[in-house]
């Protein structure tokens, strides 16, 4: 399977880090609009919150970077490159995302170089705002190996 049947092989990441389970629109370079499934059987909410599972907010920061990770590593300008967090800016949350939530991810990439870029974010459940954020991010050299 190439990266054009299976956009998210494009992320470096992999589980249990991978918070992109699926691809509804890709404009390469431009916009995404992707999925991740709050399974529940995640480590962490073990102990985010013990009997009140949470899904923390900066990891809908990552879910986030790592769906403007797949509309960057699609345009073929940047293939190979290593997306890293450069900072975020306005970030709100605004509702609790819990087990059994799917979480959608829309990222505009606002603005795109060949050193990095800028992508505004905005994840939802439903028709709810649960986060947004202004990502700013750097590309470094493809990893050796």
């Amino acid at each position: 399977m190439t990266a054009a049947d299976d956009p998210i092989a494009l992320l470096p990441h992999r589980p249990p880090f991978r918070f992109v389970d699926a691809i509804g629109v890709l404009v390469p370079g431009e916009r995404v609009e992707a999925s991740y499934t709050v399974r529940g059987d995640e480590p962490f909410l073990a102990g985010h919150f013990p009997g009140n599972p949470i899904f923390p907010g900066v990891l809908q920061l990552e879910a986030l970077a790592q769906a403007g990770a797949v509309a960057v590593l699609s345009d073929p300008r940047y293939a190979g490159k290593l997306p890293l967090f450069g900072g975020v800016e306005g970030v709100r949350f605004r509702r609790i995302v819990r087990p059994g939530d799917e979480l959608v991810l829309h990222v505009e990439l606002e603005r795109l170089s060949a050193r990095g870029g800028w992508g505004a974010g905005v994840a939802s459940v439903g028709t709810e705002e649960t986060c947004r954020a202004r990502l700013l991010f750097a590309l470094a050299p493809a990893p050796a190996g």
